[in-house]
């Protein structure tokens, strides 16, 4: 027989991990499904309606040109044209006179792979620590467990705000050791709040602390004109600024991410990547997204965003059940209350309507009322015009659904008994 035994052999904190999950391992997308879970571009990607693989037809068209002939080849590995299209539209001038060039920027397989990257190139394995501020984007920790990194956390302030709190942050550089990292999102998710530039400049001014602050801009698009950091990199050594292209630009299916930075820490993360991580395809369809045409399609679809952004902030506090709005504005999705019966916000309300656009309405959103200062939150990402209303309807006849049960049964009777664990299953969702 043989002596491999699973559970000696691997290294415990990959033997720990759970998963990866989604909302939609739980509520599949059969076509007929509102899917506002995952802060998905609605109105779809920064491509023409109608694209050629012939690259003759595509350039004649303005199409993207993709070489489907040229499939057998290696792809670029150092993707210059691309990365100067994501500098000139970073180069806003709003936060320095420099300018920042493609030796400032690493491309990778969507933020995630600039996460892990991070931690490859800055923490050692059961020594080093990352800071990060819940509530926060999931995959910091998911990243932390993987490469054997333990975390240090100091809450965002209390809602509605969810800005930093700046001193508990520089308190915890100075006393805590091992911290190589900083992890901060702007906006944050699931807040959708925009942090302060002021407040990220008073951490990159830590008279002592040699590490890294990462500013993840995922949602920064949906903000207002300016708000990005990405040029900044130019004027400090160790701040790192992700940006991707899944969400504004609606191409998440191709997973391009960028970290813009310092060019000694580009190149590191440059020498670390696989040689060929971004493919061909991916390639000219970013290329394409981030050129003249791409963004003036990417800013059409912003601005129906934003329309519908706006309607839900209006109708959604008039449905009985809804209470207050407790993130921020600037991002492509909604953090709201639900409340009980006596107008608190609650976790099994919120639970329960959850399940109920899913399983009965065909319409999937987030519940967040695990995460710190979230409680009774679901996240509702901004879909189209039609998807707005058909969730708003839902949502208005699933709170009165919930209602009218808690009158017959009774508050305590209602409550299900493996509450705990359908909360677990929902809070598992990491993105």
């Amino acid at each position: 027989m043989s002596p491999f035994n699973l559970e000696t052999c691997a290294r415990p904190n990959i033997l720990a991990l759970e998963p990866y999950r989604c909302a939609r391992d739980d509520y599949k997308d059969d076509g007929t499904n509102v899917l506002l879970d995952a802060n998905e571009n609605a109105f779809g990607p920064s491509l023409p309606k109608s694209v050629t693989a012939n690259g003759a037809a595509a350039a004649a068209s303005g199409n993207p040109e993709i070489d489907l002939l040229g499939l057998h080849r290696y792809p670029d590995p150092h993707q210059h044209e691309l990365k100067q299209l994501l500098c000139n539209l970073r180069n806003t001038h709003h936060h320095t006179p420099k300018a920042i060039g493609p030796e400032n920027l690493f491309v990778g397989v969507g933020s995630d792979e600039a996460i892990d990257a991070l931690l490859r190139c800055f923490c050692k394995p059961a020594q080093d620590r990352i800071l990060v501020c819940p509530p926060t984007y999931g995959m910091y920790s998911v990243s932390a467990q993987v490469n054997d990194v333990s975390l240090v956390k100091v809450p965002l302030l209390p809602a509605p705000t969810f800005g930093l709190d700046v001193e508990k942050i520089i308190e915890t550089l100075s006393s805590e050791q091992n911290i190589k990292l900083a992890y901060f999102c702007s906006p944050g998710n699931p807040t959708g709040s925009l942090l302060a530039k002021e407040d990220i400049r008073r951490v990159l001014e830590h008279p002592t602390w040699n590490g890294v602050v990462v500013v993840d801009e995922a949602y920064i698009d949906f903000s207002p004109e300016g708000s990005s950091l990405a040029e900044w990199v130019a004027e400090w050594p160790n701040l790192v600024v992700m940006q991707t292209l899944s969400k504004a630009f609606g191409m998440a299916g191709i997973r391009l991410g960028a970290a813009f930075t310092s060019p000694p820490i580009a190149r590191l993360l440059n020498s670390l990547k696989a040689p060929y991580n971004i493919s061909s395809p991916t390639s000219a369809l970013a290329t394409y997204a981030v050129s003249a045409n791409g963004l003036t399609t990417m800013r059409g679809n912003l601005e129906k965003i934003v329309v519908q952004r706006n309607r839900l902030i209006e109708e959604m506090p008039k449905i009985k059940g809804v209470g207050r709005l407790r993130g921020g504005q600037e991002s492509n999705f909604l953090l709201f209350e639900i409340l009980n019966q006596a107008g608190q916000p609650d976790n099994v309300a919120a639970l329960a309507v959850y399940e109920s656009l899913a399983e009965s309405k065909g319409v999937v959103v987030r519940f967040r009322g695990k995460e710190h200062g979230c409680l009774g939150c679901l996240r509702i990402t901004v879909g189209t015009e039609e998807e707005v209303t058909r969730f708003l309807a839902a949502l208005e006849k699933s709170l009165a659904e919930f209602y009218g049960a808690q009158k017959i049964h009774g508050t305590e009777a209602s409550v299900p008994a493996d509450e705990a664990q359908r909360e677990a299953d929902a809070s598992g969702i990491v993105a």
